[in-house]
């Protein structure tokens, strides 16, 4: 499975503290912690010896220690040491299976297998920026595939009737047309326009705000949007906001959003409750989708010009070999 090969975020980094934290990708249970430095590691929530949890267990230093028997394994996984016999050094084999584990973007990510360089992690231009104010976002559980959230990001059609009131109206659900490019890693959607009653918690005024959608990954997605300057109370206003998704099963999906756009008088919870009200009017339509996993099959779906973006990608998807999450 190639998925396993890419990285997934699976924790915000601020949830991660001094206790053990358990996570799941890809069906995999995962156990975080961090070490005495504050480095972040990732390890099958399994102990070699009789299978307890480890994250039920607990952190000593550079040491995490099993619940059950109290064997204390280091940073590199292997076991230094066990309580029930003190005098004995535990050969190689006695170690704990292993995951790359990286932090970008406030969280902490995960591959399942592959080396720990995240030179290939999804991009998210707008965290290099110091101009803009970055915050996390969710987490948010979600009983539906990781590509079925993806599609759902790309999607304007759906402003109007999801979002009335807020990202669209129904008397403007006309989608203009606009183009899709291929980029070396995924693809790029640009002049995507919609009409907004109110495109962010910074908006004074109803607008027409320009988007462009950016995926270089199966289960991440980057928009950037451009109101009209008179309908934001901040000059030269924009705003970038990545979308990453841990794909917990096949039909269940954790995801948060990365959230950088300039600083102004609206607080950090005023910004992380509008995107809480935006996804809440998602979340009860994308599980009521059926199939939860998305159908590459362009015949099982109906499909107008509406939709390139989603269409450009379940291609995507198909070229890279993504059996997760699709159907």
């Amino acid at each position: 499975m190639m998925e396993k090969t890419l990285w997934h975020p699976v924790a915000a980094s601020a949830d991660l503290a001094q206790q053990p934290l358990a996570a799941t990708l890809l069906e995999q249970p995962v156990v975080l912690w961090r070490d005495a430095a504050g480095t972040a590691h990732a390890w099958a929530d399994q102990c070699p010896h009789r299978g307890a949890r480890l994250s039920l267990g607990r952190v000593c230093g550079d040491r995490l220690e099993c619940p059950y028997h109290g064997w204390q394994f280091a940073a590199s996984g292997q076991c230094v040491h066990v309580p029930a016999l003190p005098d004995f050094s535990p050969p190689a084999t006695h170690v704990v299976r292993r995951f790359a584990a990286c932090e970008r973007y406030g969280l902490v990510w995960v591959r399942l297998q592959g080396s720990a360089d995240p030179h290939d992690l999804v991009p998210f231009a707008a965290e290099a920026d110091s101009r803009l104010r970055k915050i996390i976002c969710g987490p948010f559980d979600v009983a539906t595939s990781a590509p079925r959230l993806v599609e759902n990001f790309l999607d304007m059609a759906h402003f109007a009737f999801v979002h009335e009131g807020w990202l669209g109206s129904r008397g403007a659900a006309s989608i203009d047309d606009y183009r899709v490019d291929s980029t070396p890693n995924g693809f790029v959607a640009t002049q995507c326009k919609a009409w907004q009653p109110q495109s962010s918690a910074h908006a004074t005024a109803p607008a027409q705000v320009e988007y462009s959608y950016t995926v270089e990954a199966p289960y991440a997605a980057v928009l950037t949007k451009v109101p009209e300057a008179s309908s934001v109370a901040l000059a030269d206003y924009r705003e970038a906001i990545g979308m990453f998704i841990c794909p917990v099963g096949p039909e269940q999906s954790r995801v948060w959003f990365r959230l950088a756009g300039p600083d102004g008088p609206a607080s950090d919870d005023k910004l992380r409750a509008f995107q809480q009200t935006i996804f809440a009017q998602d979340q009860p339509v994308l599980e009521s989708q059926s199939p939860k996993r998305l159908p590459l099959d362009p015949r099982a779906e109906l499909h107008t010009a509406a939709d390139k973006a989603s269409a450009a990608y379940r291609r995507y998807l198909k070229h890279l070999g993504i059996t997760f999450g699709v159907c």
